[in-house]
């Protein structure tokens, strides 16, 4: 008998040991650098992620603006979950993100935030939500995103969770953790956590052109973001 594992030997069997290069669904971050170092070679859809940071503002949504431009194709929403500030509309707009399909949501409460994000997941019209869970909470249960991780997988949905550093010490379903930190005045990434092993030398992750901006700021006139308030019904 050979001595390779019997994992080499099967085709479509991942070792931990290597970076998943399976058949899934996947979009681009358009950050080269970063999509070499997820599997698929992009953000994965129909699955539950997190992005760790502790400073706001640093890249954490500007690093999935490609995402979220793959993800709204076919007229799909994009969702927002009790975001610390409002999305800047100009900068998704220069990233192809149609601001027609974004809709913030304002929950009262954690629990009502993780209500409308699993239905917002489940009902299929979702291409990609983003959610803030803690701020609101000091954390976030187990069960609640292993059913935000089964929403995401029904519905074909990318699912990202933006939670605090802290949360790097406790057990996650997400299948993707990504974590953010301002080093030396660049923002750096590093991944804890994939379907391969952790990726502990950090990427950075550069910023856009700031001057085109201000150009799509002046072509988006008065093009505005849907916000809507979210609760359960008791």
């Amino acid at each position: 008998m050979g001595t390779d594992p019997i994992g080499a030997r099967i085709a479509g069997v991942w070792r931990g040991s290597e970076l998943e290069n399976a058949p899934r669904v996947t979009h681009p971050t358009g950050h080269d650098a970063l999509d070499r170092e997820l599997p698929g070679g992009g953000w994965p859809e129909g699955s539950l992620s997190e992005v760790l940071h502790d400073a706001v503002g640093i890249g954490e949504v500007k690093m999935l603006a490609g995402v979220l431009a793959h993800a709204a194709k076919d007229d799909r929403l994009i969702a927002w979950i009790d975001p610390p500030h409002l999305p800047y509309a100009p900068a998704l707009a220069q990233a192809g993100v149609p601001l027609s399909r974004c809709l913030v949501v304002r929950p009262a409460s954690q629990e009502d935030g993780l209500w409308a994000a699993e239905q917002t997941l489940r009902s299929g019209a979702c291409g990609a939500l983003l959610f803030w869970p803690e701020r609101r909470a000091r954390t976030t249960d187990y069960a609640w995103m292993r059913r935000l991780q089964m929403a995401a997988e029904a519905g074909r949905s990318v699912a990202v969770l933006f939670r605090s550093t802290a949360a790097a010490a406790l057990a996650t379903p997400a299948h993707l953790r990504v974590a953010l930190a301002l080093e030396a005045g660049e923002v750096k990434v590093r991944i804890p956590k994939r379907r391969g092993p952790p990726l502990t030398t950090p990427v950075p992750l550069h910023v856009v052109d700031r001057p085109r901006v201000a150009v799509v700021a002046a072509a988006v006139g008065g093009a505005r973001l849907r916000v809507a308030h979210a609760a359960r019904h008791r």
